[in-house]
């Protein structure tokens, strides 16, 4: 399929997809586990690879969450592409560090419109030595 056959970054998908990034962006540096929650994909196919942890189901998704301390969440977004594909999903990347933090943490995500909005349904975090 040529790339031609599908819109990328369409204007106001792309500001959807924008919006529902930073909202997680604030929930997780604010340890708004509940946000958090509502932004990843209710379903056990949703998985989330931590820096530490691998999350199968969005009911260990949400366990991990709500067990992990609400320290130390700051951190500064270096690098942020989002890119929308159609109407219905997209990525997210970003890298990031951490005061105190010689790594670059990376952050990368895929989104699918579900029917109650825009949702993780995989999330990958890593740590590259500089």
């Amino acid at each position: 399929m040529s790339h031609d056959a599908i819109a990328i970054n369409t204007p106001h998908v792309l500001a959807e997809v924008e919006a529902a990034f930073d909202a997680y962006e604030t929930a997780l540096v604010t340890n708004d586990v509940a946000m958090l929650d509502t932004l990843f994909f209710d379903s056990p196919h949703t998985l989330r690879y931590g820096a530490a942890e691998n999350l199968y189901g969005y009911e260990a998704i949400r366990a991990f969450r709500a067990a992990r301390p609400g320290k130390g969440l700051a951190r500064t977004v270096t690098s942020r592409i989002v890119t929308t594909y159609g109407n219905a999903f997209a990525t997210a990347n970003i890298e990031f560090r951490r005061d105190g933090d010689s790594r670059i943490g990376r952050q990368s995500q895929t989104w699918v419109k579900m029917s109650e909005g825009w949702r993780v349904v995989s999330a990958h975090v890593s740590w590259m030595d500089v």
